[in-house]
């Protein structure tokens, strides 16, 4: 599979992810009302980050804020904090795979475009861990007060919302995960491909000196026995 192939996977994966993580901080179910041990249920309680509603017999539902942010619990806080960094990591790790890509023509040289679809396959990454952490204290929550004997107030269960968060959280890791994949394995084919270009080159240089006729360096050329020739001859008939 080609390593655009893969990154246009891992964008959809993760883009989808992404989508799904912002569609969970609007809805309204993250926790419902609890018919359990109740014979009659005259009205549903459901609340989410923001507010808590109720609807009644009729099917009237009327909802009120939180008042005060100071004045919340803690889990409530932490999962706000937690889905606002999931939305941003997202988004700016959707614009960074835009840039990184390699079927777009923007981000510069093929091995800048490689280190920009890394990093917004980290953001990925991270962004799915904090919407998997956020949904997950949340539901702890639930599950702590749902079962604990001596809570005497409303009990409430997971909401649909909890259940996206957690498929949001999980697309946007795989997505981020084949991105940065996508990344090392394109790293890898370009260092083997170099690998064998130089190889081949060191390979068709050193078959070019065997075969020519490399002359030895430390040869000296024959000396010179013309000159003592003809001093022979010359002393052969100098007393002619």
């Amino acid at each position: 599979m080609s390593s655009m192939f893969q990154e246009i996977i891992a964008f959809v994966l993760a883009t989808s992810g992404w989508i799904l993580e912002s569609s969970t901080v609007s809805m309204d179910d993250w926790k419902v009302s609890s018919d359990d041990g109740s014979v009659i249920t005259s009205s549903s309680f459901f609340a989410n980050l923001w507010k808590h509603c109720v609807t009644d017999s009729t099917g009237i539902s009327s909802c009120r804020d939180f008042p005060s942010l100071l004045a919340l619990d803690g889990y409530i806080q932490a999962c706000r904090g937690l889905m606002i960094t999931a939305i941003f990591l997202g988004f700016f790790g959707s614009v960074f795979a835009l840039v990184g890509m390699k079927c777009t023509k923007i981000g510069g040289s093929e091995k800048n475009k490689a280190r920009i679809a890394c990093f917004a396959g980290i953001e990925f990454i991270l962004s799915g861990v904090c919407s998997l952490s956020a949904c997950s204290l949340y539901a702890h929550r639930i599950t702590t007060e749902f079962f604990d004997p001596m809570f005497m107030s409303q009990k409430y269960e997971l909401g649909a919302a909890l259940f996206i968060g957690w498929a949001g959280g999980i697309l946007c890791i795989l997505g981020g995960c084949v991105f940065c994949f996508s990344v090392a394995d394109s790293f890898s084919r370009s260092h083997s491909k170099a690998n064998y270009i130089y190889r081949q080159t060191a390979s068709h240089s050193h078959t070019t000196y065997t075969r020519g006729q490399a002359k030895p360096v430390n040869e000296r050329p024959a000396a010179d026995n013309s000159g003592s020739s003809r001093m022979q001859h010359f002393d052969k008939n100098v007393y002619v």
